[in-house]
């Protein structure tokens, strides 16, 4: 249990901007538990609700910082809105997930397809790092 709440805890640190990987305590919980599934559910609503934080903060700063749009929302929504919610398929590679969530919040993208599209990438990257450390 207390391996499931580090690695809860450590997917969730992991998908703010703090420079963390999920990927070794995502291993020893499936090592230690011997099933991938469990470690993959925890590590994937972790990491979930870190991106979810990164992108009500971006959300929440356009809306109390600028309340008129600034040139950077209006860039952040052009670039968001020209590859659209599929690019947060991505969400879970270093530094350019960061971006891309943080840019879904400034572009105010709905939040259902802001969650569909983030927790299908990342579950599926979990999913493909816990099927191939078995």
């Amino acid at each position: 249990m207390l391996d499931l709440l580090i690695l809860f805890a450590w997917s969730f640190a992991a998908a703010t901007i703090l420079p963390l990987s999920s990927e070794i305590p995502l291993a020893l919980a499936v090592r230690r538990s011997g099933t991938w599934v469990m470690p993959v559910v925890v590590a994937t609503a972790g990491n979930y609700l870190g991106a979810c934080t990164t992108y009500l903060l971006a959300r929440f700063a356009t809306d109390r910082a600028a309340p008129t749009p600034s040139r950077r929302t209006g860039h952040a929504t052009a670039l968001i809105s020209r590859y659209g919610p599929p690019a947060l398929l991505l969400s879970w590679v270093p530094l350019i997930g960061d971006v891309l969530v943080a840019l879904a919040g400034f572009a105010h993208m709905p939040f259902v397809r802001f969650s569909i599209w983030t927790l299908i990438g990342k579950a599926a990257r979990y999913v493909a790092v816990a099927w191939l450390l078995t």
